[in-house]
């Protein structure tokens, strides 16, 4: 016999609340809001867009910390022969600054730019390999946010909002669109660099969205996803008892309590069950020829930023819908050798620059470039001036929110295209900027969403990825 304490916290708990209200109390309105939503069928079943999209995948490259644009996509030989004078005072009057103090002075990229491709894109000398394919990239130099801090600005980037718990950009994807294989996830996230980027798992959360629609963090040491394999002594078939009858207790539940949570944690369970057979083959790098490999640089069986790229590719020809690489260590404060712009940064550039060529030519040669949108970029921007924290005498970038860059292949985008300018100094945008939000609504937009009808009831809002305003707006001058 049950405790009397336990009735009793049944009766008063939320759950058994919304339970026991009838068709016509808030039960009702909670069958009513599912029923809107598409009920408790197979939310992850393949959904209509609502209009053509440009693109079925997205493989988008976060180079956690910011990488610098003077150093990268964005030269400024104007900066390079004023290196070491006092910068422009409107550089730091009335502005916030992570880390500079007192007068600093301006400097001038150390490395040399060179012309690339047919488009003659001028970029770093440091990405010989990705300048091989210059003529697919489109450019942007004029990126703003609103954050100078890594977290909120990573959030505010990837999630619509610089608070913790919104739905991120993956999420909000296979919400909208539902996966094309059943048996792999349709968002999967993979981590180079030794860390997690600053914002944390909460980049990649399902937020508000049911938990369905949260990513999976894949990883290439071991289980490629914790659990994956059964415990020693469990077959494949007492597993599939056992998920059966736990899926009877589930619904069960779901009938008594009206909880939808309850149905993400079923299709999770199956999804998992699925992904036992399906994943172990697509992670399966060795599987990929020798000339596959050395294309990309990669080493089957190793947490590098090399083996993720390949292993991208291998998810969006599978039907993953969206797969996010973070590779930390861009953060180039010049504080010591391990974030300067002398020794830190020549190493990340070679790091991914191999990778991200091959990766862009693996996808063409396969014709699943046109269906892909790859992004590359960071959080925010990095100073012009040095920063010398401390006094530091080392070579590095403060924080900056006014302007920075990204690029864009595949998907449509306008190949060998330079979108935007920055001033001389490389300090302020002075045409076609690109806020952040707009490029969420055009990655979306590219995806076959309208990103202003994209939306999701929570807590009496109208929750939208691009936030409440109308603003944002798709960038159609960035496609063909």
């Amino acid at each position: 016999m049950r405790n009397p304490l336990d009735l009793r916290h049944d009766a008063l708990s939320r759950r058994c609340f919304l339970g026991r209200c009838g068709a016509a109390g808030l039960g009702g309105l909670a069958l009513e809001t599912l029923l809107a939503q598409g009920g408790p069928g197979d939310p992850l079943a393949p959904k209509a867009p609502h209009h053509t999209p440009r693109a079925r995948s997205v493989i988008y490259l976060h180079m956690a910390g910011s990488p610098p644009q003077h150093d990268t996509f964005d030269p400024k030989p104007k900066l390079k022969e004023l290196n070491g004078q006092k910068c422009p005072k409107s550089f730091i009057e009335g502005r916030r600054l992570a880390f500079i103090k007192g007068h600093p002075t301006l400097l001038g990229s150390p490395y040399n730019t060179v012309r690339a491709g047919e488009s003659g894109l001028e970029m770093t000398e440091l990405m010989p390999h990705l300048a091989g394919h210059a003529d697919k990239l489109c450019v942007v130099r004029s990126m703003k946010t609103d954050e100078f801090n890594h977290a909120p600005a990573q959030l505010l980037l990837h999630t619509g909002s610089s608070q913790f718990g919104h739905a991120s950009l993956g999420s909000w994807s296979i919400y909208g669109l539902g996966t094309e294989n059943q048996d792999l996830p349709g968002f999967v996230v993979m981590i180079s660099g030794d860390t997690d980027p600053s914002g944390g798992k909460a980049l990649w959360s399902s937020g508000y969205l049911p938990s369905h629609y949260q990513a999976t963090q894949i990883r290439t040491l071991g289980d490629p996803v914790f659990f994956l394999s059964d415990p020693k002594g469990m077959t494949r078939q007492t597993r599939r008892r056992g998920l059966d009858a736990l899926k009877r207790l589930n619904e069960l539940e779901r009938a008594r309590s009206g909880d939808d949570e309850i149905t993400s944690r079923i299709e999770q369970y199956e999804l998992a069950y699925r992904m036992q057979a399906s994943v172990p083959g697509v992670m399966d790098l060795k599987r990929e020829s020798a000339e596959t490999l050395a294309l990309y640089g990669a080493e089957p069986g190793k947490p590098t930023f090399a083996n993720h790229c390949l292993l991208a590719r291998r998810l969006v020809e599978s039907g993953v819908r969206f797969v996010q690489l973070y590779d930390w260590g861009w953060d180039i404060h010049g504080t010591s050798p391990g974030d300067d712009l002398i020794t830190q940064f020549p190493k990340k550039c070679k790091h991914v620059d191999r990778p991200i060529a091959a990766l862009l030519e693996d996808l063409e040669r396969r014709g699943l470039l046109e269906d892909t949108l790859v992004v590359w970029g960071g959080e925010f921007g990095r100073t012009s001036m040095n920063e010398k924290r401390n006094g530091s005498k080392l070579l590095g970038r403060d924080h900056h929110p006014d302007c920075f860059t990204i690029w864009m292949a595949g998907g449509g985008v306008k190949a060998g295209h330079v979108h935007g300018s920055t001033d001389e100094l490389g300090y302020f945008i002075e045409d076609g900027e690109v806020h952040v939000r707009d490029l969420q609504a055009t990655i979306l937009h590219v995806l076959g969403f309208d990103p202003h009808r994209l939306r999701y009831a929570y807590q009496g809002l109208d929750n939208r990825l691009i936030g409440p305003a109308d603003w944002p707006r798709v960038r159609h001058e960035l496609f063909a």
